[in-house]
């Protein structure tokens, strides 16, 4: 009998499971045609709106939407900033903006006595700068703006390569090319020394090119012409600072630079000064280049990169300074970025840096360069798709590779709702399968959370591990981890929430990346601000870490459209954070001597002094119900250990905190998170 009851006991089982199996694979289904249709939905309004922009009603009916645009951030920074004294506020912080640019501009070239110390300048490499200049049709107000720019470089011993491309009608291009090389000529006469060194009649070589072979062909011809040991890329309507070549000689001769890049500016009219946009770069980040061509300008590198490999390819025209930056950069041992800004980009009708839609094959052509690139690496069955920021700015969606287990690993003390909140979004909004969760019970005391963990219990794929001690968010994390059966696991506060159904699959794609460690998501408060995309050492009044575009709206597109792309960070919030269990254990999990807070970036600068690559994804999308679950730490004891704990971590992170944070630029200040720039007073 005892045996029949047994058997009809596991039968009982058996037939639970797999109705319990068949619901869950359906619900599977059902979400799976949900975000389908959704996203079926989404292609359908993009080209709607696209027809709708496109429309001569939308063209006309500018002025009228740009008046209700205006209406609506008034009253948005009355409903933000509180009062008319929050706006101020905010006036005032524009006005110290201003400031900061114009330090950008003239204001920002060296005084004669400094040009002349740094013409003086005799530097441990003797190196030639060839910079290739291609020519097609070019006015001649940008052309002369332009060589004059190389004329009046304070490291002089440079090489300006210019091939012709121009038809017949504009023929004046080749003879002022012929009036400055004539200068060129009388200055090396009038500075012997300087032409013993360059060993030229005149640095300025010409060539005519018999036909029209677009950016890529005219650009290989420059570099047949080009004899220097460094090969700069210069276009033929912009301008140099004065101070661009010493700089770069500085990082060749000081870190052994061979691929050295700079900040630029977009600049319309007839001066500089008059900009439109200051692009202050990261240093080299790979994720970042592979969604963006955030490098551009000034590019300079050592002539040995281009050995076995061409410069521009014509296949990418268009994009070819994107496909060459992601090869050659590949192949550089030194990638220096100079956080100056030294070039500038000259907006005009039909160029570029006016209107993207001006060359609108520029678009698939940058497509088609990070494909390339990321086929020679290996990488199969990706998808490039451009994003809401910017047509040249992409989204790269990885293969998920096999379907490894995912341990998702939740603290939690009380707060059943919150708990609740969390686990149901996670069950009801996820398409991946392959996942368990992991709940870390600590010194809950209402009997209202035991009864949800009891009903928790039911479910397979949910573990109750419970941790015994005083509050630790460490070490409960470190608990968790230690009990996961998943090959990756994910560090989740109980007080979120799902958003993206392909949550776990946005951030898998980016761990199971042999260079990445961990990866963080876009978390945002409930009231559609921005929580978390991404941490930045040094940021804020305790000079620790802080939050990115903090508070910045959900549809804000970021600094120079850094919300909707995947871009490399030095930290990411532990709040959702991915990483192989294999790495959290090889880097010794959080340290446990940061009880409360700055574990997580603490944590993340091990993984990255380990040799591994921090990710933000913002294409995982979480709620966030900061602190709901413990509180605030701005006063009383909470506050005292705060300050012990960032006391503790500037310490233990003095060298690269004094460093700067790489993938933040200096120019902007550390007091806030809105990229604003920093003012030299």
């Amino acid at each position: 009998m005892e045996e029949e009851r047994r058997e009809e006991e596991r039968n009982e089982n058996i037939r639970y499971y797999k109705e319990a199996y068949e619901q869950e694979r359906m619900k599977r289904r059902m979400l799976a045609d949900k975000l389908a249709d959704t996203e079926s939905r989404v292609a359908d309004l993009e080209q709607n709106l696209a027809r709708i922009k496109g429309s001569r009603f939308w063209r006309l009916s500018k002025p009228l939407r740009m008046t209700v645009h205006w209406m609506q951030r008034t009253k948005d920074r009355v409903s933000r900033y509180g009062d008319v004294k929050g706006i101020a506020r905010k006036l005032d912080a524009k006005r110290i903006e201003k400031m900061a640019r114009a330090q950008h501009g003239t204001a920002g070239f060296p005084t004669p006595e400094e040009a002349r110390e740094q013409r003086e300048t005799i530097f441990s490499r003797e190196i030639k700068i060839s910079i290739l200049v291609p020519l097609y049709n070019t006015p001649e107000k940008f052309l002369r703006d332009a060589v004059d720019s190389v004329l009046a470089q304070t490291y002089e011993n440079w090489e300006l390569c210019l091939t012709d491309d121009s038809d017949m009608e504009h023929a004046y291009v080749e003879r002022i090319c012929q009036e400055y090389i004539e200068k060129d000529r009388n200055y090396l006469l009038e500075h012997k020394e300087l032409k013993a060194r360059v060993g030229q009649e005149s640095r300025i070589r010409y060539g005519r090119h018999e036909r029209n072979g677009g950016i890529a062909g005219n650009t290989n011809f420059c570099l047949e012409l080009a004899t220097g040991d460094y090969i700069g890329l210069f276009d033929h309507d912009d301008i140099l600072h004065p101070a661009v070549l010493y700089e770069y000689m500085k990082a060749i001769c000081g870190q052994n630079a061979d691929y050295i890049y700079c900040d630029e500016a977009t600049f319309k009219g007839n001066s500089i000064d008059h900009m439109i946009t200051l692009h202050f770069k990261p240093d080299f980040a790979i994720d970042n280049l592979r969604a963006n061509n955030y490098i551009c300008h000034f590019s300079v590198f050592s002539r040995k990169l281009l050995d076995g490999t061409e410069l521009f390819r014509p296949q990418f025209n268009g994009s070819q300074d994107h496909d060459m930056i992601l090869r050659l950069t590949a192949q550089a041992k030194h990638i220096v970025h100079i956080p100056k800004l030294m070039y500038y980009w000259r907006s005009h009708a039909g160029s570029v840096a006016s209107d993207i839609n001006a060359k609108s094959y520029a678009i698939e052509a940058g497509k088609g360069a990070v494909a390339d690139h990321l086929r020679r690496l290996g990488y199969e069955n990706f998808e490039i798709t451009s994003t809401k920021a910017f047509e040249t700015i992409y989204r790269i969606r990885y293969e998920i590779l096999g379907e490894p287990k995912i341990s998702i690993v939740i603290p939690n003390k009380d707060h059943p709702e919150d708990l609740k909140r969390c686990v149901t979004s996670i069950i009801e909004k996820s398409s991946y399968e392959n996942y368990e969760i992991i709940i870390v019970e600590n010194n809950s005391t209402t009997d209202e959370i035991f009864r949800y963990y009891e009903e928790l219990n039911k479910n397979p794929q949910i573990r109750i591990v419970t941790y015994e001690g005083e509050f630790n968010y460490s070490r409960i994390n470190n608990l968790g981890v230690s009990q996961a059966d998943g090959e990756y696991v994910v560090l989740l506060n109980n007080d979120t929430e799902v958003i993206t159904l392909t949550w776990m699959e946005e951030l898998l794609m980016y761990a199971q990346r042999q260079d990445v460690g961990a990866v963080g998501a876009k978390l945002y408060y409930p009231d559609k601000t921005i929580q978390h995309a991404g941490v930045v050492i040094g940021l804020g009044a305790h000079r620790t870490a802080g939050h990115t575009h903090y508070r910045v709206s959900s549809n804000n597109l970021g600094y120079m459209g850094r919300l909707c792309y995947v871009q490399n960070m030095t930290a990411v919030t532990g709040a959702c954070l991915m990483v192989k269990k294999k790495i959290y254990e090889e880097t010794g999990g959080l340290d446990e001597s940061f009880a409360v807070s700055l574990n997580d970036v603490d944590f993340c600068l091990r993984v990255r002094a380990a040799g591994y690559l921090n990710v933000f994804t913002p294409f995982a999308e979480l709620y966030h119900y900061e602190s709901a679950s413990r509180g605030s730490d701005s006063e009383g004891e909470k506050a005292a250990r705060y300050n012990e704990e960032s006391e503790r971590f500037r310490a233990r992170w003095r060298k690269e905190l004094a460093a700067g944070d790489p993938y933040y630029n200096p120019n902007f200040s550390l007091d806030r998170s809105d990229f604003a720039l920093k003012i030299e007073r």
